[in-house]
């Protein structure tokens, strides 16, 4: 089969076209034909292996998963022998995790990571579904604990989680400000943002508006910047950071391991944001989309041999909401 590898560390150009071996489904998994796969900033720190402490998860001298990406929506080919709520022939979607392997023809995911497909949605939009919108949720729903009424500040909200954040947020009851450039106003607004601060013109951490919950994606403010706008007995939820400048050793783990340093001595709640892949996140994910509440906003589409190019678009911030691989 044609996949997209990577043997070392480094730019867009070490990524290259290769066959190599379909996989063989384990007994607790399935075999999927990828129709689509979408790229996340996490993609591009395992392709540059960036920072460089996060090498001790993707590998100390390459990259441990050879095949790159996580997220993809195609069709099951096949089923190991315990597969039970999967069949062939069904559209599904899904979140490879560290395994990483989504920009090839076929991918082997155990049965517990995939889910049916959103019905209304095209294999390119339910690709750019997993890992974003799990972010999103469990951002929001999860440790954020999101509240009708709830004043809720997205710092970034016109990437891939952001968008989907926003939906989620008005999903919620919430009143949702956005923080975005200049060229992506009309986009936050039109997803729902009840207001929006287009960065490059004003701070929103000197405005006098106090927030419930502070959604960081960026990782480009100071906790005091971000404290500052909450209320008194606010949440700041932080994600890590998109895709950054690079060449540090920490990166945008230097603010994480910041806020879990300050957290236990605040009266704010600093939350550190893990997700992990899973269907239950997968079907609640669904059930938005089938409804109509959430939809996935895509940028640009590739074919599966201009990977490089469109990992070359995504790390120079170009991007917003979601870039797609077709294959």
């Amino acid at each position: 089969m044609k996949a997209i590898v990577q043997d070392r560390y480094g730019p867009p150009e070490t990524l290259t076209l290769a066959d190599v071996d379909a996989p063989v489904p384990a007994a607790d998994e399935v075999l999927v034909r990828v129709e689509a796969a979408a790229l996340n900033a996490y993609d591009w720190h395992a392709m540059r292996g960036d920072p460089r402490m996060a090498r001790l998860a993707f590998g100390r001298s390459a990259p441990r998963a050879r095949i790159r990406g996580r997220d993809f929506a195609g069709r099951v080919e096949a089923v190991g022998t315990h597969v039970r709520q999967v069949r062939t022939g069904d559209a599904v979607f899904g979140d490879l995790g560290d395994a990483n392997g989504a920009f090839a023809e076929y991918v082997c995911v155990p049965e517990t990571l995939v889910a049916a497909k959103p019905a209304n949605l095209t294999p390119q939009q339910a690709a750019a579904l997993p890992l974003a919108g799990t972010t999103a949720l469990m951002g929001l729903c999860g440790v954020g604990q999101v509240e009708p009424g709830h004043r809720v500040l997205i710092n970034g909200a016109s990437g891939g989680v952001g968008t989907l954040a926003v939906q989620l947020a008005k999903v919620l009851g919430a009143t949702v400000t956005g923080v975005c450039s200049t060229r992506n106003v009309d986009l936050v607004r039109s997803l729902g943002a009840d207001h929006v601060v287009d960065y490059t013109r004003d701070d929103f951490a000197r405005e006098t508006r106090r927030y419930d919950i502070v959604f960081d994606l960026v990782g480009n403010r100071s906790l005091t910047a971000l404290r500052r706008v909450l209320t008194p007995t606010g949440t700041l939820v932080l994600s890590g950071g998109g895709v950054y400048r690079g060449g540090s050793l920490v990166g945008p783990i230097g603010l994480i391991a910041r806020g879990r340093l300050l957290a236990p001595f605040v009266r704010h709640r600093i939350v550190i944001l893990t997700t992990a892949p899973g269907r239950q996140h997968l079907d609640t994910l669904r059930a938005h989309a089938e409804t109509g509440r959430l939809t996935p906003v895509i940028d640009r589409t590739y074919p599966l041999h201009e990977v490089p190019q469109a990992m070359r678009y995504l790390e120079g911030e170009h991007a917003r909401a979601k870039v797609v691989i077709t294959v």
